[in-house]
């Protein structure tokens, strides 16, 4: 049987991470042969490659979303969107990533081959080469299809300083875009609910955005993804790592129609909703009218809006104004809204 006919009908064994010839056979006609560079050409269990001047940043992300494919992505493009955004976070270029798959017996070949195909183009359109990478087998029942975990290396700019700790009262909040769109993309896939429009995730690789904003202001003081816990968690986050406090205006967080109405009809509060394709920043007050500026003009902020302050507050509070004139407290969340979302 030929390799293409075997990706299409076969699936993941024990053979194919036990080290001998099935093993080999994977990683060369699948992972290799999508994910191909000149670093991972080299062969080594370790890839070895240049670094730019500069301070180095590492992250490392775990992907056990389920369901494994969903509107707007799949766990293979989340996978590298998620940690080349948390590199993007502190303020640095992405260099390189490694991937490590923990496979389930009897799970499809096609499906990996799917996944493994759009982490590589993911990769390639971010400009990060996955240049090395890892494959484990584990007994059916005990895995859930495919988890990845990804690592990053990046390189910072001399000069930038980006902390959660360094939000300061009179300081600016802005958001990138709309609240929601992946955890309910994902929540709508999961329970097969339909809506009037398809409901799409975020998930997107946000360092050319943030390469932009810092070459526009390079003092930024806080860059943040909301990804789990969604906004409401990051900047309860952010107020207790500077302790400093947060007053939102909630009219002025977008959050798009549909995402509002199925939050409604679910029973789900978008500022704790998880994003993949979002960012907060924090910035002087003079600078955030030439970082809207910038924003706006890139593809993934078109929607950006300044949604608040750094106030002072010695309970790290985060406060939201309200639409009708009162206030809430925008907590921590309580439990897990929706587990499985990244």
């Amino acid at each position: 049987m030929d390799t293409q006919t075997r990706f299409r009908t076969g699936a993941v064994d024990m053979t194919h991470g036990g080290g001998g010839r099935a093993m080999t056979e994977l990683i060369k006609d699948l992972f290799h042969r999508h994910l191909k560079n000149p670093i991972l050409d080299q062969g080594h269990d370790a890839a070895v490659f240049d670094a730019p001047p500069g301070r180095l940043v590492m992250s490392t992300d775990a992907h056990v979303i389920s369901p494994l494919f969903f509107p707007g992505g799949d766990i293979g493009a989340l996978s590298v969107h998620g940690t080349l955004n948390d590199i993007a976070m502190a303020g640095a270029k992405p260099l390189s990533l490694t991937a490590s798959f923990i496979l389930e017996e009897g799970f499809p070949l096609a499906d990996l081959e799917r996944i493994v195909m759009s982490m590589a183009r993911t990769a390639r359109e971010a400009g990060v080469p996955v240049v090395s990478g890892d494959t484990k087998v584990v007994e059916k029942g005990k895995g859930d299809g495919v988890f990845i975990t990804t690592a990053g290396v990046g390189v910072l700019p001399e000069g930038v300083t980006i902390s959660p700790a360094a939000a300061k009262p009179g300081q600016a909040v802005l958001l990138s875009g709309t609240i929601g769109d992946h955890g309910v993309a994902i929540l709508s896939k999961r329970e097969n609910l339909e809506f009037e429009t398809e409901l799409r995730s975020d998930s997107a690789a946000l360092h050319g955005l943030v390469a932009d904003m810092i070459a526009a202001v390079p003092g930024i003081a806080v860059l943040r993804d909301p990804t789990r816990g969604g906004l409401a968690t990051a900047l309860n986050e952010i107020a207790h790592a500077s302790g400093a406090g947060v007053l939102l205006q909630e009219e002025a967080i977008p959050v798009a129609p549909d995402v509002e109405g199925a939050c409604e009809l679910l029973g789900l509060d978008p500022l704790y909703v998880a994003n993949e394709g979002k960012l907060v920043c924090i910035c002087e007050a003079a600078d955030a009218g030439r970082l809207l500026e910038v924003m706006r003009s890139h593809p993934l902020g078109r929607q950006a809006a300044r949604i608040g302050e750094i106030v002072e507050d010695p309970d790290h509070m985060v406060i939201m104004q309200t639409a009708f004139g009162g206030a809430r407290v925008v907590d921590w969340l309580s439990g897990e809204q929706l587990p499985r979302i990244c």
